[in-house]
């Protein structure tokens, strides 16, 4: 028999789960910036939407359910942000579909992107024509980030989770000898200690682990 009451506190029950799950996961919403927020969204979605008509499965069976997809998704996060490789292999890295006016296409088949797509994607960027760019980058979560040729400025920071990004490090015009005397002379001395690191208009903006 359909219980209307059933229903409602498995309304209640989802909705303060997914706001503690936007709280805890250091998220200002459920948008999702990296594949893994996409999974999350989907199979939250797929838990709340599939359990919510069905009788058969009690509320305390419900809140069972999220809570283990909750800790999943909570510890997935938290490995992926300390465990470097571990985050590149579930979330990627940024690919450069144009260098320097010309467009890579390996990059593109690599990304598994069509002509059609990377077409789509660039014209909705304001990409009219692909010689004026200097760098073209595919994020994550799809979306296009573009370096025009007058841009004076690298919009990326080189060092990211104590990595360096070697990509940004060409667009500077720079290798990693220089980047690492430009470090030691701020007083970095290992790289694994930096959370965070852009070099604009001739000025470091350095973030460390120690500084949390």
């Amino acid at each position: 028999m359909f219980s209307y009451s059933d229903v409602f506190f498995k309304l209640v029950i989802g909705f303060v789960f997914i706001t503690l799950l936007i709280k805890f996961s250091g998220k200002g919403s459920l948008a999702p910036t990296s594949p893994l927020d996409q999974l999350q969204n989907y199979v939250l979605g797929g838990i709340i939407g599939g359990i919510l008509y069905n009788q058969a499965i009690t509320v305390a069976q419900f809140v069972v359910i999220l809570s283990i997809w909750a800790l999943l998704m909570l510890v997935t996060r938290y490995l992926k942000i300390h465990i470097h490789l571990l985050g590149k292999f579930i979330d990627g890295e940024p690919i450069t579909i144009i260098k320097n006016g010309q467009l890579q296409v390996e990059s593109c088949l690599r990304a598994n992107m069509s002509a059609k797509e990377i077409d789509f994607k660039l014209r909705a960027a304001g990409v009219i024509d692909v010689s004026e760019v200097k760098r073209a980058i595919l994020e994550q979560n799809g979306s296009i980030t573009v370096l025009g040729k007058d841009d004076e400025d690298v919009r990326y920071p080189v060092i990211v989770d104590g990595q360096i990004d070697p990509d940004v490090l060409e667009v500077m015009g720079h290798d990693q000898e220089w980047l690492e005397n430009e470090l030691r002379a701020q007083g970095v001395t290992d790289l694994r200690d930096v959370f965070m690191a852009k070099y604009r208009q001739e000025h470091w903006e350095i973030a460390l682990y120690s500084q949390k």
